[in-house]
C-alpha cells in the first residue's frame, strides 16, 4: 500500500512540474539579460615560498639547516599576521651540492603555501629570512575577504538591471511585466581565473663597501580586478 501511494505521490509531482512548465512556455512573457560589474582590489595574496639549506660563506662546517630556516620563516610569518593554520607545507625536495670532499651532498628544500591579509606586512616578513636560505618566491593566487558579499551585490544589481530591461522592451509594445519566470545565473566569480599581473621585483641596496646586493625587498602593484556578473530572466507580460 505504501508503495502504492508513493507512486501516486510521484506521479502526482511530475505532472504538476509539467503543468507548471507548459504554463511558463505558453505564457506572454519576456526575456532579458541583466549585467553588473565592479572592480575590486584583492586583499588577500596565496603566496608560495621555497626555502633551501646552504653553507654560510661556503664553509661545509656551517649548514644552515632547513629548520633553522623554517623557523625563520614561520616567526616571520606570524609576527606579520598570518594564522597558524594558513602557513602550511606544499612540498620537501632535495639537491646535490658537490663539493671537493663528497660528490653527492644531499641538502633539502621545502615549499610553502602563505596565505596573507596583511600585505602591508610582506616586506618585513620577507627582510626576516635569510636571503641565501630564499630558493624561490612566487604568488599563486588572490581572493578577497568579502567576497561573498561582493557577489551577492552583482547578482542583486544584475537582476534589477533585466527587470529594467524588460520594462523597456514591454513599454516599447505598450504593456508591462509581472513576476520573474525564470532566472538563469550566469556568473563567474572566480579571483584566479582574472589575475592582475602585480609587479614582483628585488630592489638593490647599496653596501657600505660599495658593492651592491639584492634585497628581499616586494614591490606589489596590485591592480583592481573587474568581476562582471550576468543574469538572465524571464518575465511574465501583464
Amino acid at each position: 500500500m505504501k508503495k502504492i501511494s508513493t507512486l501516486l505521490v510521484l506521479i502526482i509531482s511530475i505532472i504538476t512540474v509539467n503543468a507548471q512548465t507548459i504554463n511558463v512556455e505558453n505564457s506572454r512573457k519576456v526575456a532579458t539579460k541583466g549585467y553588473a560589474e565592479k572592480e575590486v582590489t584583492p586583499d588577500i595574496i596565496y603566496l608560495s615560498i621555497n626555502i633551501k639549506e646552504f653553507y654560510k660563506d661556503g664553509n661545509q662546517k656551517k649548514k644552515v639547516s632547513i629548520e633553522t630556516l623554517e623557523k625563520q620563516l614561520f616567526d616571520a610569518a606570524i609576527a606579520a599576521g598570518v594564522k597558524k593554520e594558513d602557513f602550511t607545507i606544499q612540498n620537501i625536495f632535495s639537491y646535490n651540492q658537490q663539493n671537493k670532499k663528497k660528490n653527492n651532498e644531499l641538502l633539502q628544500s621545502r615549499q610553502y603555501r602563505i596565505k596573507v591579509t596583511n600585505l602591508n606586512g610582506l616586506n618585513d616578513m620577507m627582510d626576516k629570512i635569510d636571503p641565501q636560505g630564499l630558493q624561490s618566491t612566487a604568488i599563486e593566487g588572490y581572493d578577497h575577504s568579502k567576497k561573498r558579499e561582493i557577489e551577492k551585490e552583482l547578482k542583486t544589481t544584475a537582476v534589477k538591471d533585466a527587470r529594467n530591461n524588460a520594462e523597456i522592451l514591454a513599454a516599447a509594445d505598450g504593456q508591462s511585466i509581472g513576476n520573474v519566470l525564470v532566472i538563469n545565473d550566469n556568473s563567474n566569480f572566480n579571483f584566479n581565473d582574472l589575475i592582475p599581473q602585480p609587479r614582483y621585483m628585488l630592489s638593490k641596496v647599496a653596501m657600505a663597501d660599495n658593492t651592491v646586493m639584492e634585497s628581499n625587498a616586494l614591490n606589489l602593484d596590485i591592480k583592481p580586478i573587474k568581476l562582471s556578473c550576468y543574469i538572465d530572466c524571464v518575465f511574465a507580460l501583464k
